[in-house]
């Protein structure tokens, strides 16, 4: 009898020695599981915060008053144009700056799993390249002969880069020093000493960059309206008997935009919608006499009324793509019927600014 205990004891020293017994090995690993498991949950939870945190679009800004604070911040007066170039500078603060910063570009999570933000931004960046363009190119210019304005020569390039380059340059990088050198054009435009930096609103000028946003805005309508699926004939070289193009195409197509392109159209036409809104703003201030003079005014309070429609608050956790008389609604034929009305007063503006 005491030969068997010895030998069980001996054989249970051995296992301690040795490795620990099976069951202690299970104990072990159940043990750290539940830690691991608490710790993934709560790394989910604050992921999903603050993806609902950083998807939520900036609201509505007076750039008007914010641009009158800055130019008596600085001891300046106001000026002619520096509205609207002190827009451009704010709506690029604002994609830089906004809860979650610019995310076009993030590869870490939670960020880089979130689309409508990123084509959010990529609408509003389209505004900024288009409207950085019209500055360089029209508005600072006096004729086609004068010179380009030397920081709008630099600031415009910045903002063609690469909307999604992480690093070796980041985005973010490139478009701070776009509005570094937009800041150095207001100094110099408020400043009555030196003189050589100008804002010309004219007529013509206003036409050109609206001629931009006329394409900008018709194309956002048909992309949108291609969200339930069509067929469209082919109106290309409609209106000219001798037109041609490169390679022949179909009478019809049948166009239909992807169901999971859908939201990404939306959300990039409700940021190119957005900034453009603020833009228009800063264009009623800087361009008063010229759109009194063409009584374009209220024609130019109307195009903001219908864009500051795209801008109401989406109730679905989904952008819906119902039929367009079915039963769900069909969110990107909402938007497309807003942009479509301001296209259209966007075209009678320009009849009316390029009249005599």
């Amino acid at each position: 009898m005491n030969a068997k205990l010895e030998q069980l004891w001996q054989s249970i020293r051995e296992k301690i020695k040795f490795g620990r017994p099976s069951w202690m090995t299970v104990k072990a690993s159940k043990g750290w599981k539940k830690p691991i498991g608490y710790s993934l949950i709560v790394i989910l939870i604050i992921w999903v915060a603050l993806a609902i945190y950083w998807s939520q679009e900036p609201k509505y800004q007076d750039v008007v008053s914010l641009a009158q604070r800055s130019v008596e911040q600085q001891g300046q007066t106001m000026v002619v144009g520096y509205t609207t170039a002190f827009t451009l500078k704010h709506l690029t603060d604002t994609l830089l700056n906004k809860p979650g910063g610019y995310l076009s570009n993030d590869v870490m999570p939670p960020s880089v799993f979130l689309d409508n933000m990123p084509n959010w931004e990529f609408g509003v960046v389209i505004q900024l390249r288009d409207l950085s363009r019209a500055l360089r190119k029209d508005m600072s210019r006096s004729q086609s002969q004068s010179t380009e304005d030397v920081d709008l020569v630099e600031a415009e390039p910045l903002y063609h880069f690469n909307n999604d380059s992480w690093i070796l340059p980041a985005t973010e990088g490139e478009y701070r020093k776009a509005a570094r050198y937009i800041d150095q054009y207001l100094q110099r435009l408020a400043d009555p000493v030196e003189g050589d930096a100008q804002f010309y609103a004219r007529a013509d000028n206003l036409s050109s960059w609206l001629k931009d946003v006329e394409t900008r805005l018709g194309s956002l309508s048909q992309r949108l309206s291609a969200s339930v699926g069509q067929t469209r004939y082919n109106t290309d070289l409609a209106g000219e008997r001798n037109a041609s193009q490169s390679t022949p195409v179909s009478e019809q197509a049948q166009v239909k935009t992807p169901r999971f392109e859908v939201d990404n159209i939306f959300y990039e036409a409700r940021g190119y919608s957005w900034a453009l809104i603020h833009v228009l703003r800063a264009i009623e201030v800087d361009f008063a006499d010229v759109l009194e003079d063409k009584t374009a005014l209220v024609s130019l309070q109307q195009i903001i009324r219908e864009l500051e429609s795209t801008q109401e608050t989406v109730w679905s956790p989904f952008i819906m793509n119902g039929s367009g008389f079915g039963m769900l609604a069909n969110h990107s034929l909402v938007m497309a019927n807003y942009i479509s009305r301001a296209n259209a007063a966007i075209i009678d503006l320009r009849e009316l600014l390029d009249k005599g």
